[in-house]
Order: structure tokens, then sequence, then C-alpha cells
């Protein structure tokens, strides 16, 4: 019989795969999490038994684990899909770019239609040369009414994919909709491929790189984000006789009632102020 403590990954961590992709690793530099996007990205709809599904209800509180989890240092995201429900895949997305904790996403096998905006969303973005990614509009299954409503749902819902693809990437929003509306690289479809190297060139993904590299861009994130200077405290007493710690105010002034002048001070307390005595500044502020 094998030994158990010589097996890769403890039963917890096996079960943790089976049911959401998630593995933290151990004995590293830095403690960090793998999150794997694969197959179909499930949505509202329950998809067929057969197929392979990363289900967004298992994915989003699982990313708010990872953003609460004090132990946790940074994410990896590996990505090989083929898309999947727009709304889930944005959510997603979403979720990501709103991390504070250094993220590095990678995209290997191929990262397509939703997995575009997916693989953005980390603050550092990879591809393996062999991998693609396709670039086409939104589709539609199911009935569809023929009226122009119906046009200008799928024109907004194309801007809101567009919009962060390119605001979380260095592409510009007219190459991004250039290449989404491509007719002559897919048989049956409008889009475009990106290889590895055509992705990096174009500016949709940062670099260009294996799971090695992936790891060690994450590292030196999350050293870097150790080295920021953390907020000046101070220790003052309260009128109460205790200690108090605050911290230094960095952010503007507040808008505010300014101080009364100096002529209206005096006039003020010999109980003559006039309208005279008043000035702009001291009624600039809120009421």
């Amino acid at each position: 019989m094998s030994d158990e403590s010589s097996a890769p990954f403890s039963e917890e961590q096996n079960q943790q795969i089976i049911d959401t992709g998630i593995v933290a690793a151990s004995n590293a530099l830095h403690n960090i999490h793998c999150l794997s996007i694969i197959g179909q990205v499930e949505g509202h709809y329950i998809l067929p038994p057969q197929n392979k599904t990363t289900k967004y209800e298992h994915i989003i509180p699982a990313l708010i684990a990872i953003e609460e989890d004090s132990t946790i240092e940074g994410l990896l995201i590996v990505l090989n899909t083929v898309g999947g429900d727009v709304e889930a895949g944005l959510a997603i997305a979403e979720l990501i770019a709103g991390m504070s904790k250094p993220t590095v996403s990678i995209v290997v096998g191929g990262g397509h239609s939703i997995g575009v905006p997916l693989a953005v969303s980390a603050k550092q973005s990879f591809i393996v040369p062999s991998a693609t990614m396709t670039i086409h509009p939104v589709r539609m299954n199911g009935m569809m009414l023929g009226v122009p409503q119906t046009m200008h749902y799928f024109e907004k819902m194309q801007e809101r994919i567009t919009r962060f693809v390119t605001s979380n990437s260095k592409m510009r929003p007219e190459r991004f909709k250039e290449l989404m509306m491509e007719r002559d690289e897919l048989v049956l479809d409008v889009g475009t491929v990106l290889e590895g190297k055509a992705a990096v060139k174009e500016g949709l993904i940062d670099r260009l790189g294996s799971l090695s590299d992936a790891v060690k861009c994450l590292y030196k994130l999350i050293e870097k984000d150790k080295k920021l200077p953390k907020e000046k405290s101070s220790v003052r007493k309260t009128s109460a006789g205790k200690t108090a710690r605050t911290t230094k105010n960095t952010a503007p002034a507040k808008r505010g009632r300014k101080p009364k002048s100096a002529a209206a001070v005096v006039s003020e307390a010999n109980g003559k102020l006039t309208r005279g005595d008043m000035r702009l500044g001291d009624w600039s502020g809120e009421r």
C-alpha cells in the first residue's frame, strides 16, 4: 500500500478540487489560491450533465472568501473555457477585477467568448503560445422577437463587454470591435481567433509565458504589495484621559463652514454684528 503522506493532495484538498476546482498551495513561498475556469461558464440555466461546466454559484462565494481570508496572499486564475453565459461571466470578471489582493490569470488551451473578459480581469494576464482566444459578437439561443428593441438590447450588451475588456487591457475599443466583426476569419461565425503571440501583440493579454512565469509574477505582486507604505498613526489623549490611536488624514478637507473673519468675531462679541461685517467666505460652506 502506498503511503498517504506522499500523496500530492490531502483528502480535503481533493474534495475541494472536485467541488469547486480550487486548491490552496502548501509549502510554497507565498500562500496563493488557484482558481480554474474550465469548460462552459454556467449561468442561470443548468447545462446538460455531459457538459464540463464552471458554475458561477460556486465561484462567486469562493472569490468573496478569498478576498476576506487574511492568510491568502494572492490568486492565480487558470482559464481553458469555450465561453458561456454572458452575465455570469461578467459577474465573475467584475469580482476578480475588484479584488484588492494580487491576481494573475493564465490562458491555456483557450479563452474564448466570455473567457476574454475573464482573462483580462486579473491585474496581470498571461497566455501560453499554443492557446487561442476567440472574439465574436454576442449570441443568443431560444426564441427572439424580430423588433428593433432586440437589436438595441444586443448592442447594449456588446457595449458592456467591450467597455470592460478595453478598460482592463491595452486594446483600443475600435480595434476590439474591428476584430469582433471580422468576416473572413471564422467559417460559421463572425469574429477573430487570436493565438498567444497575436493576443499579446494586439494588447489583449499582457505577457506570453508559462505557468512558472505566471507564478513568479504573482509572487512579485505579493512582495510589492507587502512593501507598500502603511498609514502613519499617532497616539493622542481624549478628554477622559484615555489614549486613542488616530490615522493621518491624507484625504482633502471636507467642505464646511469656514471660520469667521476677525472683524465679524469682534462685532459679534460686542453684540453689534452688521451685514457689512459678514464675509462671503463665512457662508461658502454647506448649511
